[in-house]
């Protein structure tokens, strides 16, 4: 496999580099604890916001600081949970009088990691709140978590709980938000190939040509199963069943919509997508007030997307609906 990388084990360093030095006014780059944070944080006036989990699914998270979304993220290695040390020197650098909040997607290195640096912050001092994230109905569990795996939706959490802080909402308000908000964001994911982290240098697992991974992880681990290739409409029906099932969702429900792609993606292909998906929940009597298409989370260079929705009422529209300004994208 071809990719642009150095040695592998400069690719995490290398790439934070980049992104700070493309956005010297706005971010500030911490190279020893791969740390990328706002250039303004922390404020007295606002609660700091801080995610971190393995790299490899950009932009999310490292270029989702910004105003209006995170304060800082510290992510580890390639689908690797960031050291614990580093989540601890991150809150000690965004800590607020306000507090921090954590958000972590719900997978085990994650958890350890968060919830050991929120009882050495909480001996310290500082004011702490962890969030968990779990949208993914693929799965129950994995050999990656501990229940649900928190995927593409997580973009809703940090949303709303960055334009609520940025409202000058105190802690528990933005933890009573971003529960909310999860509780009912819904995802589901499949993989046309697999992805090639750099340190491996060859595909993190086979698929044959004619087959699909159903339920995939962003990690590339198992989903619900494996299954012919079929025609666009019919994936989407497959996804689209799954999500809408869960919670579930209903005719009359008002919903944002995200086509989110894996990383190897053609745009034209995912706005396909939410062409379909656009047509089968109206057949469904689902109303999309909110549409997302493009790369939110992924999986390195995999090729394959996911299917989110959220339903909405005024509190989240108005929060979605609040500006936000990151290095790749102001919303």
């Amino acid at each position: 496999m071809k990719k642009f990388v150095n040695d592998p084990k400069n690719y995490v360093a290398e790439m934070l580099q980049g992104l700070a030095l493309a956005n010297p006014q706005t971010l500030r780059y911490v190279p020893e604890y791969n740390l990328i944070m706002r250039a303004d944080t922390p404020s007295d006036a606002k609660i700091s916001i801080v995610q971190g989990s393995g790299s490899g699914h950009e932009p999310s998270h490292v270029m989702s600081v910004g105003k209006g979304m995170l304060d800082a993220a510290c992510p580890g290695d390639v689908f690797a949970a960031p050291p614990t040390d580093y989540v601890v020197e991150t809150i000690k650098r965004v800590a607020s009088p306000k507090g921090v909040l954590l958000l972590v997607n719900n997978y085990t290195g994650d958890k350890m990691a968060f919830e050991m640096a929120e009882e050495f912050a909480e001996a310290e001092g500082t004011k702490v709140r962890t969030l968990y994230i779990d949208d993914d109905v693929s799965v129950q569990d994995s050999t990656y978590t501990v229940g649900r795996r928190g995927v593409a939706g997580n973009f809703f959490v940090m949303k709303a709980v960055g334009a609520a802080a940025e409202r000058g909402a105190e802690l528990d308000e933005a933890v009573r938000i971003g529960e909310k908000v999860n509780s009912v964001t819904r995802t589901m994911g499949m993989a046309l190939t697999p992805c090639t982290p750099p340190a491996k240098g060859s595909p993190l697992f086979e698929l044959p040509e004619d087959e699909v991974e159903m339920g995939v992880g962003i990690h590339g681990e198992p989903g619900r199963r494996r299954e012919k290739l079929q025609d666009a409409d019919e994936i989407v029906r497959e996804l689209l069943g799954a999500v809408v099932d869960d919670l579930p969702y209903a005719s009359g429900d008002h919903v944002a919509l995200m086509v989110n792609g894996l990383g190897g993606t053609p745009l034209s292909e995912l706005y396909l997508l939410y062409g379909l998906a656009h047509r089968q929940l109206g057949d469904r009597g689902i109303d999309i007030r909110r549409s997302y298409v493009g790369d939110y989370c992924t999986s390195l260079d995999m090729a394959g997307a996911s299917i989110t929705l959220v339903r909405l009422d005024d509190e989240i529209a108005e929060l979605l609906n609040d500006p936000a300004e990151t290095a790749i994208r102001v919303f």
